[in-house]
């Protein structure tokens, strides 16, 4: 079992910045892919980035390519989305996930994370 809290969400104006924070407990933290996905309300849940267990390989959706920066700590079993340029398209909850993986691989398929946070709402004003 991997446990998952999500933090630092809030309303922000367009344009700015957030610092979404995962702190993860459980199994050996390393060994899972950790992923970041949204869901807006009325939306389907998407995939927004994720980062491999060593954290040397990262994939990002092509809507925050250039705006989010995932990265992780091992060491403290975390992971942050760095989230900025935020667009009032950004606003959904954030949910982040674990999906177990070779070291050095990516996962973007919501179907292959066996665990999930209980999210975090970013919501950008126009």
């Amino acid at each position: 079992q991997v446990q998952l809290v999500e933090s630092g969400g809030g309303l922000v104006q367009a344009g700015g910045s957030l610092r979404l924070s995962c702190a993860a407990s459980g199994r050996t933290f390393s060994n899972y892919c950790t992923g970041w996905f949204r869901q807006a309300p009325g939306k389907e849940r998407e995939f927004v980035a994720a980062i491999s267990g060593n954290g040397m390989a990262t994939y990002y959706a092509d809507s925050v390519k250039g705006r989010f920066i995932i990265s992780r700590d091992n060491a403290k079993s975390a992971v942050s989305l760095q989230i900025g340029s935020l667009k009032p398209e950004d606003t959904a909850v954030y949910y982040c996930a674990a999906a177990p993986a070779s070291i050095g691989s990516v996962v973007t398929a919501w179907q292959l994370y066996d665990y999930w946070g209980q999210g975090t709402q970013v919501t950008v004003s126009s």
